[in-house]
């Protein structure tokens, strides 16, 4: 549906966790008066309905991802059905409950539990300031294919990961962000995937006093990121107190003592995944 550059610029000043769903309720707004183009007059009359009724707005949990399903060139991963597979998880969790028994007064948005997936590190659905980051990476390894030294995978590095020596690629795993643009580039196949899924990071918010969420070791196959998910969420309900935020519950009690509640579940060994960083595949 066409916007007007009025209420483009409008919903632009939104915050961006609720942008998109705000613009869904003024698109619904404008189709129910039978109008084909979006005004600022439909922005008005759904902020004030939005405003008015948040709490009915507020299911406990949101999932955002990047743009990476629309064939973006830059994807380390597919993550095409992950989002879903973690929506089916969060909705199992039955976070608003919780939430309204811990939160004196009416539920905000900020109270909902986030989680944020990015197909690669350039990670444009903010991963860093959520409660769950995911940011998809493919960890390149030389393999066994000679090297025409044609320096493609050097070129394609943004990081200055890569160089050349005599006998191939050299990859700096200390400055290696994972993004899969030497393998992907690389003419001969000498450059392959070592490990392809996704970072995870813990405990990021904004807000009065905000905080980066903290990068665990590892780069973890798609198919277990629910099953992670999922075990992060019930050490959070465990730990959380009044509704606070995941980054609150992890300045409090630490990242260890977070981490060892996880690792009860028996389907995930998470304590030799963090010690190690031993890549899960």
């Amino acid at each position: 549906m066409k916007w007007n550059s009025e209420a483009e610029d409008a919903v632009k000043r939104v915050p961006f966790f609720v942008r998109k769903r705000v613009k869904t309720r003024v698109e619904e707004e404008a189709l129910r008066r039978g109008d084909d183009l979006v005004t600022l007059h439909h922005v008005k009359i759904c902020r004030r309905r939005f405003l008015d009724g948040m709490a009915g707005e507020i299911k406990g949990y949101q999932v955002e991802t990047c743009f990476g399903s629309g064939s973006c060139p830059n994807r380390a991963v597919d993550s095409d059905g992950l989002a879903d597979e973690i929506e089916q998880v969060l909705a199992g969790r039955d976070l608003k409950r919780f939430l309204k028994e811990k939160v004196a007064g009416p539920l905000k948005f900020h109270h909902e539990f986030h989680v944020s997936v990015s197909d690669c590190p350039n990670a444009c659905s903010r991963p860093q300031i959520v409660d769950i980051g995911l940011i998809g990476a493919l960890k390149p390894r030389k393999g066994k294919e000679p090297c025409s030294r044609c320096g493609a995978c050097v070129e394609a590095c943004g990081e200055s990961a890569v160089s050349l020596d005599e006998t191939g690629p050299v990859i700096a795993d200390d400055l290696c962000l994972a993004c899969g643009a030497c393998v992907r580039a690389c003419p001969t196949g000498t450059l392959e995937k070592e490990s392809i899924g996704y970072r995870v990071l813990l405990g990021g918010k904004l807000g009065r006093h905000p905080r980066l969420g903290e990068e665990l070791p590892g780069i973890h196959a798609p198919d277990k990121i629910p099953g992670i998910v999922e075990r992060f969420v019930e050490s959070y309900k465990t730990y959380c107190r009044n509704g606070e935020r995941l980054a609150v519950v992890l300045e409090r009690i630490g990242i260890e003592k977070f981490l060892m509640e996880t690792e009860k579940s028996e389907s995930l060994d998470l304590c030799q995944w963090n010690r190690t960083g031993t890549a899960v595949e």
